[in-house]
């Protein structure tokens, strides 16, 4: 699915994990005062993987989410349509630096509202409702997706 003017859905359900999401990497955020966060995340590397998304998906654990991973720059959009949690999303360039952080609402409707980074991103990470908030973490802040460690 090409990106420019397509949106990318939210929301998906991995089939056959315990959990809502088969968490296979973990995004490490740094604040800039070096204070860390992790989040377990899915991973969505395909169009028909990012096309997906999270939709479906009733809840993540407090520190789950999904990672959408792109070859180069993007700027498209994603939407919430057909997604039944509210989700934060944080949008991250090529250098690995938060470029834009949002909160989006699900939407069962058309038209859905699109959210999209104020920058181009290589690396889209949804989270639970509030989770870049609570952890302190901002535009401007580091993220990199990386192996779980007992992966």
């Amino acid at each position: 699915m090409a990106l420019c003017g397509v949106h990318l859905a939210a929301c998906a359900r991995l089939e056959g994990a315990a959990s809502p999401v088969a968490t296979t990497r973990e995004v490490v955020f740094t604040t800039s005062s070096g204070a860390r966060a992790q989040l377990d995340v899915g991973v969505a590397d395909s169009s028909d993987e990012r096309e997906r998304g999270l939709m479906g998906v009733e809840d993540l654990g407090p520190n789950e989410g999904m990672a959408f991973v792109f070859d180069g720059p993007v700027d498209g959009t994603f939407w919430m349509k057909d997604t039944l949690i509210p989700l934060s999303i944080a949008f991250v360039d090529d250098a690995g630096t938060i470029v834009t952080v949002l909160e989006m609402e699900p939407c069962d409707v058309d038209p859905c509202p699109t959210y999209g980074a104020d920058a181009p991103y290589v690396l889209a990470v949804e989270a639970n409702e509030g989770y870049f908030d609570r952890m302190g973490i901002d535009e401007g802040h580091r993220a990199r997706l990386e192996q779980l460690a007992d992966a």
